[in-house]
């Protein structure tokens, strides 16, 4: 495999010698001796590799190529933005909406039996939370939902898009924001898009998928202010510094 133009030896090594993954790569005083670069440096270059999951280190395995994932790579960068500035949320979440958009016809006709299926559980689980004496807010089945719908997809950048959007919705805490009005709304729309799905209608399920979007985009608006603070205090915040 040709050289490529990677600012890191260790994963130009990895590249040119077609490892996969499960692979185990030399130890880093092999690949010293290899590369002709020291060991400190090789460490640092180790490190970068691991957090952005494309290595995965262990006391008694050694060193391990990992399948390729875009989420850690986008989800550091994403939530290190927003925690600089946290309105990047709310530009992040056009860029998710108009992803999701493009993408729909193609995600949604490769929905099986099985995925219409699981879609509904998550729709009548998320309403029997809201339905409770003790109401539940069914976050996990709403993230569960969107990504179900994309599941399918064999793109890795658009799933690791999709996947980061929630990673920082939840760092901003609007999973514990909005009323009971809110969510009742919500899926609402989310038992529409499934029930055009089911019929093969994308059209109309992107179109009420698009009219969810607005009213996510006016929560996220109005919750701003308050989950920045939120934000800065995220253990997911804290766990990537």
């Amino acid at each position: 495999m040709a050289s490529v133009p990677l600012d890191s030896d260790l994963l130009n090594y990895i590249v040119t010698r077609g490892c996969q993954p499960g692979d185990q790569l030399p130890s880093l005083q092999e690949l010293s001796d290899q590369l002709g670069i020291n060991v400190g440096k090789l460490r640092e270059q180790l490190e970068v590799a691991r957090s952005l999951g494309m290595v995965d280190v262990r006391p008694r395995t050694g060193i391990r190529c990992k399948d390729y994932d875009f989420l850690p790579a986008v989800r550091l960068s994403l939530l290190f933005g927003v925690a600089m500035d946290p309105l990047r949320f709310l530009a992040f979440t056009d860029l998710r909406n108009h992803t999701e958009v493009a993408f729909w016809h193609e995600a949604c006709s490769k929905l099986t039996p099985e995925d219409i299926t699981a879609l509904r559980e998550l729709v009548e689980t998320a309403w029997e939370k809201l339905s409770a004496p003790f109401i539940q807010i069914p976050h996990d089945e709403h993230r569960a939902f969107h990504m179900r719908i994309f599941a399918r997809l064999e793109n890795p950048f658009v799933i690791g898009l999709l996947e980061s959007y929630w990673e920082a919705y939840e760092a901003v805490e609007l999973n514990t924001y909005a009323d009971l009005d809110y969510w009742q709304e919500a899926w609402t729309y989310h038992e529409k898009i499934l029930t055009h799905i089911g019929e093969g209608d994308f059209d109309a399920a992107q179109q009420a998928f698009i009219a969810h979007t607005r009213l996510l985009r006016h929560r996220n608006a109005t919750a701003e202010g308050e989950g920045a603070g939120a934000f800065l205090s995220s253990p997911q915040v804290k766990k990537e510094k």
